[in-house]
């Protein structure tokens, strides 16, 4: 078993502060059974975060900053790729954006709670506009859609995670290839404006579906080699620290312990195989099982970190 646990350690101020509070008994426990390996590193302003690269090289999938063929790997599972062929290909995500004084705000699309009639509806809407720029739109899922065009082959996008509950403008494409995607971006914003569907979700006190984000673009390998083992990634700690709330990713830290780290604990004293990543803005760490003689797991006990330290180096 493999388990990856993203935002482990936030930036945000708030839940920094609460990891000196954090009691993960059974983490603590974890880390006196397994053994660190080398250590992944990263940067906040990579347009492509930690879990996502992880989850990526447990795929076989390389690529470049930005660009993690997931869209293309999408369209190859849905045979589009037998049509389109495998570059050009993004992810197209309807989002909330909200403008201030000094900078636009993404809200987190996660919280759109969009409905698949909403979701058809104005993938119609926007279909013709599309069109024309020579970007054909192909359904994915409630809260995004596959796309295919020349401009998006080799393009470097941002995740969707780097964006949400943040000012887009640090993460949008400035190559020269890009510039008309602004224009389209324009063009959608007024479309949007006065849909009917907005208005149906202002009724309802809904945030209105305003604009898109561009993501996912990259070219899949011919045949990538994925890990046998299975990678359980865990977003639980997600919304809490994208809103830096503190007492919530407190809890929900402590509701892993309990849940998830226990079964480790319980996995890795029956001898089974065990791995546990943890994710933060600047490193990710793996911890794993190894087969040591008895003075090493001594030695071991007496040399590992606190779950405070750990986090706070992540």
């Amino acid at each position: 078993m493999h388990l990856l646990i993203s935002h482990a350690a936030p930036p945000g101020p708030q839940c920094r502060a609460t990891i000196a509070q954090l009691a993960l008994p059974n983490l603590n426990e974890l880390l006196g059974l397994l053994t660190a390996t080398p250590a992944l590193s990263g940067t906040p302003d990579s347009l492509t975060p930690l879990p996502e690269r992880l989850r990526a090289t447990h795929m076989g999938l390389q690529g470049a900053d930005g660009l993690i063929p997931w869209a293309a790997m999408d369209a190859q599972q849905l045979g589009l790729t037998k049509v389109h062929g495998a570059a050009g290909w993004a992810w197209i995500t309807p989002c909330h954006l909200n403008v201030q004084s000094s900078q636009i705000l993404m809200d987190d699309p996660l919280e759109l709670d969009m409905s698949a009639h909403e979701c058809d509806t104005l993938r119609a809407a926007m279909k013709r506009y599309f069109d024309e720029d020579g970007i054909t739109l192909h359904p994915l899922n409630n809260g995004t859609w596959l796309a295919f065009g020349d401009v998006f082959k080799d393009l470097p996008t941002a995740s969707l995670e780097r964006v949400a509950g943040a000012s887009i403008e640090p993460w949008m494409p400035h190559e020269e290839g890009a510039k008309h995607l602004r224009r389209l971006q324009n063009e959608m914003q007024m479309l949007l404006y006065t849909h009917a569907v907005n208005d149906a979700r202002s009724a309802l006190g809904k945030p209105a579906i305003n604009a898109f984000w561009i993501s996912g673009t990259g070219t899949p390998p011919p045949s990538p080699v994925a890990n046998p083992e299975s990678l359980e990634s865990v977003d639980s700690l997600r919304r809490a620290a994208l809103q830096d709330d503190h007492q919530a990713w407190q809890a929900a830290w402590q509701t892993l312990d309990c849940t998830r780290l226990a079964g480790l604990v319980q996995s890795a004293k029956a001898a089974k195989p065990v791995q546990l990543t943890l994710c933060g803005p600047r490193m990710a760490v793996t911890l794993e099982l190894q087969n040591k003689p008895w003075w090493g797991r001594i030695q071991q006990r007496f040399s590992v970190s606190s779950p405070e330290q750990l986090l706070n180096s992540l």
